[in-house]
This record gives C-alpha cells, structure tokens and sequence, in this order.
C-alpha cells in the first residue's frame, strides 16, 4: 500500500482545482511554516531572515559587491540596498563606494557582524530538528527543491 500523495487528473489536461492537490499550496504553506521557525531561532540574534541570509553569505565569502549578494540570494538591489542598510545602522556591516568602479558598493562585516556569527551556529540544527527530517532526508529534499526551482526558472 502506497500512501505517497499523487495530484489526480480526470484527464491529462485537467488537473484539479482542490487546493489540497496543489504544489504551489504545499510549497507555500511549507514556506510559511519554516519562515515561522526560523523567526523563532532569529529574534535572539535580532535578525530577520533576508538578514540572515545576507550574514550567511559574508560569513561564508567575507567582503562581497552589493551585485554579488543580490546573485547569489536571488534579490535584486531595489530589495538588497534597505536590507542592508537597516543592517549597517545595526552595526553588523559597513557599506563603501569601490574606488576601481563608484557604481559598486562594497560590503564588510563589522566586528559585531563577525562576532554575530558565533551566536547563530546553532541556528541549522535547531531547524534541522524543528523539520523532523534526519540530515539525509534533508539533504535529498533540499536536492529535489534546487532541481524543481532549476525547472521553473527555465520555463519562466
């Protein structure tokens, strides 16, 4: 007996219009409910989640073009900038024209933004255990998300 979920069609164009049958509703609800878990685990830190993300990828690559982060989050710089800047009154990062090219505004974490990074090590095991999910588990899903989102954007 397989209890795995399957998107019934009456026929091969019409696909139900039940909420419950869609992907969309699953991958936006699962979105919600992790954007909850995650503000749970940030509000010490006084993060939000965009924030987050922005940290993590200085944390990982160290100083960063404002277009490099917008890149590699997916977020363009009308998105970025404010983000940032709410980060940089924060004291986490500074922003700075590059002198080779004034168009490119360079960011570097501040020692507190540095510091910040010690107090959010515990953040991927604690949503690792809030998704009932063994790392492998994980790590497939995770897998099976980046080649979903590979396959929208190129029909998008």
């Amino acid at each position: 007996m397989n209890s795995t979920p399957t998107l019934q069609a009456t026929t091969t164009t019409d696909f139900s219009l039940r909420l419950d049958d869609q992907l969309c509703f699953a991958l936006y609800s699962a979105s919600l409910a992790m954007n909850k878990v995650y503000r749970k685990a940030l509000a010490p830190l006084g993060l939000t989640y965009p924030q987050y993300l922005v940290m993590m990828v200085l944390w990982e690559k160290g100083e960063q073009i404002v277009s490099e982060i917008g890149e590699q989050l997916a977020l363009d710089s009308a998105t970025l900038t404010p983000l940032l800047k709410r980060l940089e009154a924060a004291g986490l990062v500074s922003r700075a024209r590059a002198r080779a090219d004034e168009r490119q505004v360079i960011v570097t974490l501040s020692p507190a933004g540095q510091a910040l990074r010690h107090q959010a090590r515990g953040i991927p095991a604690d949503v690792l255990c809030a998704t009932g999910c063994t790392p492998a588990r994980l790590g497939i899903l995770k897998a099976e998300l980046e080649t979903l989102r590979d396959h929208l954007l190129q029909a998008g």
